[in-house]
C-alpha cells in the first residue's frame, strides 16, 4: 500500500469516526451519517490498496 493512500484511508477513517460521534453527542442524525459515510470511504480505500498490494506479491 502507498503510503500516501494509506495516510488518505486513515485519515478518512478517523475524520468519519470523529464526525460520527460529534453528530451522535449533538443528536445530530445527518451529521452522524456524513460520519459513518466518510469513515466507510476510507475502509473501502484501505481494502482496494490491501487488494492492491496482495496481487503485488
Amino acid at each position: 500500500m502507498s503510503a500516501g493512500e494509506k495516510a488518505k484511508a486513515k485519515t478518512e477513517q478517523a475524520k468519519g469516526k470523529a464526525q460520527e460521534a460529534l453528530g451522535r453527542a449533538a443528536e445530530d442524525e445527518r451529521m452522524e451519517s456524513e460520519g459513518q459515510a466518510t469513515k466507510s470511504k476510507g475502509d473501502a480505500r484501505e481494502a482496494k490498496e490491501k487488494t492492491k498490494d496482495a496481487f503485488k506479491h
